[in-house]
């Protein structure tokens, strides 16, 4: 799906816990997740932790987002 919304010209970013999975499925713009039971957050971390957590895994996801791409591209830290 992420392919085919690419295809009609609206970027799209696949965060994900298994980077080789997207890189198989074709996702140009990958954000790697923390874990695959709780990909966008850390239940073992204080509330505040979290927060900056969460926040700083949407903030690179809105940066790879306005990334412009020619191929497949895995946005570290």
């Amino acid at each position: 799906m992420v392919k085919e919304i690419e295809r009609a010209g609206i970027p799209v970013v696949h965060v994900c816990t298994v980077v080789p999975i997207s890189l198989t499925v074709g996702a140009n713009r990958i954000v790697p997740a923390v874990a695959i039971p709780y990909p966008l957050g850390n239940p073992a971390l204080e509330a505040g932790e979290e927060k900056k957590l969460r926040r700083k895994l949407v903030e690179k996801s809105l940066r790879a987002l306005q990334t412009e791409v020619t191929g497949q591209t895995v946005f570290e830290d």
